[in-house]
């Protein structure tokens, strides 16, 4: 009598296992990737964020040394980068010190110059005046933002992941009195910052036709116009 014996079936590899069989460096890929992707974020993060502006002076804010008076430093800006920064400052001494500009858009390419004021306060008992250097800083952030976009304060509020600190400047005292190589260069700059502030209070010039004294327009087009008619027609009575 036979005796029926019953073998197990042979189970067939899944779809996803034969697949990976099949192609064995795909898992391997795709980790690399991943890891890769990981290492790459971590080197981003270690890096110096890229520079949108040039400073200077690049690391300095150069004031005459007056105890009791309000003093100006400049510094100059420039935007190196190919889109349109914000700019934007910031000091550990709100009270004592602003900026003018405080704040703005450069175009690709485009420069200011920047005045900063500060009033000198009296030295305190026995101090320095390399302590004092110390106690006030200014930062400079730049923020990445489309042309035609407004200046306001809170774009660098809405989009505080993109905002470079371009630098810290600290504050170094001059002898007014001495002449040297920053103090003329930073006369230069206050003066061309004036230049420019100036220029911008004076209206724009108009195109149009020119508008004489007791509100008489002249349009200089007819004007020489009729004064060519009349050398024609001077012309025509010698010929006569």
């Amino acid at each position: 009598m036979a005796v029926a014996v019953s073998v197990p079936a042979r189970q067939k590899p899944s779809s996803d296992a034969s697949l990976f069989t099949l192609c064995p460096f795909w898992s391997s890929r795709n980790a690399n990737q991943s890891s890769s992707k990981t290492v790459s974020s971590v080197a981003r993060s270690l890096l110096p964020p890229r520079r949108r502006l040039r400073l200077d002076p690049s690391n300095y804010l150069y004031f005459p040394y007056e105890p009791g008076k309000q003093v100006r430093s400049a510094v100059r800006l420039k935007n190196t980068s190919k889109s349109h920064v914000a700019f934007k400052f910031q000091t550990t001494a709100p009270k004592s010190c602003y900026m003018r500009p405080p704040g703005g858009i450069l175009a690709p390419g485009e420069s200011l110059i920047a005045t900063v004021f500060k009033f000198v306060e009296q030295p305190e008992n026995n101090e320095k005046l390399s302590d004092q250097k110390h106690k006030v800083k200014f930062k400079i952030m730049s923020l990445k933002v489309k042309e035609g976009v407004d200046y306001v304060p809170e774009l660098f509020d809405e989009q505080k992941e993109l905002v470079t600190v371009e630098r810290i400047l600290r504050v170094v005292f001059i002898d007014p009195a001495r002449q040297s190589p920053v103090l003329e260069k930073l006369k230069r700059q206050l003066a061309e910052a004036d230049a420019a502030v100036e220029a911008r209070k004076k209206p724009p010039v108009e195109a149009g036709p020119r508008v004489a004294a007791e509100g008489l327009v002249i349009d200089e087009w007819k004007e020489r116009r009729e004064k060519y008619l009349a050398r024609q027609q001077v012309q025509a009575v010698d010929s006569v």
